[in-house]
């Protein structure tokens, strides 16, 4: 699987009807997408959000939940929750699935890529309501500091907006996660496929001046 691109998170917490955000999301043309509930995962709706992931030719992450994850293609998860998990041991039970892992430093990318990580998750990169605790944000400059820390792809998160999009690209990170950007407003569909179109037509542009 891929990890470039929108990586799409669907929040349970903040909408009402997850599966038709990620049928919307999907639709818009986003390929990576990451379940999130914070009062609890419900893990028949992972199996139902991995059904349409897999019939869209899409990767399904399960936030902080190991045991639910088990039921995707990977798990995500914080600094926070390392300390709550058998971190030794995690990459054997996940398998062959993704495991990303929160940093906020150039030291935590480092530590993560020891546990066996197969992407980063760097931010907050812009001021953010999404996640109570997200700290101070970082912007590009920070993104750009832990991604020369480590080899490993990086997923920028964190209040981005499509106007910030360019500036992400030339931070050097792999993939934008976007949550209230595109679930907010009447049409999630089409805010997806603006934030996929803008980074691939970014993208494009940046790896051709590098020629």
């Amino acid at each position: 699987m891929e990890l470039s691109g929108i990586y799409c998170i669907v929040d349970a917490d903040a909408t009402a009807t997850p599966l038709a955000l990620l049928d919307d999301v999907l639709a818009g043309g986003a390929r990576l997408v990451q379940y999130r509930a914070k009062r609890g995962v419900d893990r028949d709706l992972v199996r139902k959000m991995l059904a349409r992931t897999r019939a869209a030719g899409a990767t399904l992450i399960v936030n902080d939940d190991l045991e639910a994850a088990l039921d995707a293609d990977g798990l995500h998860v914080g600094q926070e929750d390392l300390a709550s998990l058998e971190a030794s041991s995690l990459r054997a039970r996940l398998g062959d699935r993704v495991l990303g892992v929160s940093c906020s430093s150039a030291q935590e990318a480092r530590d993560a890529a020891r546990l066996g990580a197969d992407y980063l998750g760097v931010g907050p990169y812009a001021v953010t309501g999404s996640k109570d605790d997200a700290g101070a944000p970082i912007g590009a400059r920070g993104v750009r500091a832990i991604v020369e820390a480590t080899t490993l792809p990086a997923v920028a998160i964190g209040g981005i907006e499509l106007s910030m999009l360019a500036d992400v690209v030339r931070s050097g990170a792999r993939m934008a996660a976007i949550i209230s950007a595109i679930a907010r407003g009447p049409d999630a569909r089409a805010n997806a496929r603006a934030f996929v179109e803008l980074w691939e037509t970014l993208t494009r542009s940046r790896a051709a001046s590098q020629l």
